[in-house]
């Protein structure tokens, strides 16, 4: 029983943080062109933003792994409550005025590193003796994004924009909550399974952020091909309503598409455990990637909304795959120490997508057009998947022999 409560409050956090990713990351576009900037400014402000969370990550994963003084929790938790003073901002100054464009890009960019936190903290829970399941917790994050999606495509269009702002609140209110109780759970089970976590102590490798580089080139490189797949997406969630409104759509449907491709991960998410089984984590991956560059493929060729929404079907074999296939796959090829250093390069390298994305992303689109864009998007996730089809197995051969990744 005590298990099962702690991935049920482990999945409240996914739920809360995608909730607010919905509201500040994939409806960006509309609070920021409602507020009068152009596509090219909205894309600097992402760029911006994704740097800074590049720059954060490593110092804050650094911290996670070696710090005994303040815990991974206690640095999210700090994290968010940063975030909530910054969104309190947005609802003072409004426009497209300089220092609207720093605070929202200091937002995105403190929002963004708390991922590889969270990440990690299912790895964290089970020093407790917990048996933590990623995927079926991860659904609630695609549930959050979901249903958040789909209300606030119709709550945009009826209230206007500025609704947003309060509702980012609300919902970083709930992650200290959610992350509040996850811990106090935690502690609980622990203090019944003493000898489990002093089993885990044992296991711990120190190793600061600069060996670890050392230490794990290839699976460096395996990241590159991450950084070319998530092109696509960082893309997709960014510039979504203006690729919607290139085939005659609107806010609805950016929502709806949004909330269907999110949808659609719920039930590989919950199944991947039992996926996992069957298939190993480097053959999911290479599936993944697969879906990924035929995903933003049919995207490029749609010509209507409803082709959008055919596209992302593929989401059940994307994304969904993806993201707990990657998440298992690092923890099987990372040792203890490097955990929260894997799953942050991970991180990262979505994000520095993020920056290419971004910034290029909005000059494309002010001087190409969206099927440009997604034309662009489709071949950066074909080299991603060449890339990542010539590295992934040679990483697990390598952890095999014992020797440097």
């Amino acid at each position: 029983m005590n298990n099962k409560l702690l991935n049920l409050e482990y999945g409240s956090i996914h739920f809360t943080y995608w909730a607010v990713f919905a509201a500040i990351s994939s409806f960006s576009s509309v609070l920021l062109l409602g507020r009068g900037y152009t596509n090219s400014e909205i894309g600097v402000i992402v760029a911006i933003s994704n740097i800074l969370s590049v720059l954060i990550q490593p110092f804050t994963a650094d911290l996670a792994d070696r710090s005994k003084r303040i815990s991974l929790v206690g640095i999210s938790q700090i994290m968010t409550l940063f975030m909530m003073g910054l969104t309190g901002l947005l609802l003072i100054f409004r426009g497209a005025g300089p220092l609207v464009f720093v605070i929202y890009a200091v937002i995105l960019g403190v929002h963004a590193s708390l991922q590889p936190l969270y990440n990690s903290l299912n790895f964290k829970l089970e020093e407790c003796g917990a048996n933590m399941n990623f995927g079926m917790c991860r659904c609630g994050g695609s549930l959050g994004y979901s249903i958040l999606c789909l209300i606030l495509g119709s709550v945009v269009k009826q209230h206007g924009s500025e609704v947003l702002p309060g509702l980012d609140l609300v919902f970083m209110a709930a992650i200290v909550l959610t992350v509040w109780l996850t811990w106090l759970q935690y502690e609980k089970i622990r203090a019944n399974n003493v000898n489990v976590k002093k089993e885990w102590e044992e296991e711990k490798e120190d190793i600061n952020l600069v060996d670890f580089v050392r230490r794990n080139g290839l699976f460096f490189v395996l990241n590159i091909g991450v950084f070319f797949l998530y092109i696509h997406n960082q893309v997709l969630n960014i510039f979504m309503l203006q690729v919607v409104q290139d085939v005659g759509g609107d806010s609805v449907d950016m929502g709806r598409v949004l909330s269907l491709m999110a949808f659609l991960e719920i039930p590989t998410m919950f199944c991947f455990d039992w996926i996992n089984r069957k298939f190993s984590t480097s053959f999911l991956l290479k599936v993944s990637a697969v879906g990924f560059t035929a995903k933003i493929g049919l995207v490029f060729l749609s010509r209507s909304v409803t082709g959008i929404l055919l596209a992302h079907i593929l989401q059940l074999v994307s994304y969904a795959l993806f993201l707990p296939a990657m998440v298992k796959y690092t923890n099987e090829v990372m040792s203890r120490g490097e955990a929260v250093k894997g799953q942050s390069l991970f991180t990262i390298m979505a994000t520095v997508s993020g920056i290419a994305a971004s910034f290029f992303g909005g000059f494309i689109l002010d001087h190409g057009g969206a099927r440009m864009l997604t034309g662009v998007s489709t071949l950066a996730a074909a080299i991603g998947t060449v890339i990542l089809f010539l590295t992934v197995d040679r990483i697990i051969e390598k952890k095999k022999r014992g020797t440097q990744l």
